[in-house]
């Protein structure tokens, strides 16, 4: 959907992914699906074994990485995925912390 102006809104979306999602390739298998879908944000291990990541980009392709998140790389166990949205912040790269 493109605003009247013929943009494409930009969202923001933080997600927060539990279960068995560090060391198995997941910040990885992110990034590349993300820069894929020229998607800006980032994702990072947390202390706490979850991973966090950030989307910011056309709606529809954030809520493709989302969806991808409740599953993940072949590896992962996911157990549960929390998703905040945020005000979009102008990110353009997506970087992996």
């Amino acid at each position: 959907m493109t605003g009247t102006d013929g943009t494409v809104p930009v969202v923001r979306r933080r997600v927060l992914v539990r279960g068995r999602v560090q060391g198995v390739g997941f910040r990885m298998s992110c990034a590349r699906r993300a820069r894929d879908l020229e998607l800006g944000g980032s994702v990072r291990n947390r202390p706490d074994g979850t991973v966090e990541a950030v989307f910011e980009g056309p709606a529809g392709a954030v809520e493709r990485m989302v969806d991808w998140c409740r599953t993940g790389p072949p590896l992962a166990h996911v157990t549960g995925v929390t998703v905040d949205d945020e005000v979009p912040a102008g990110v353009a790269e997506f970087a992996v912390a």
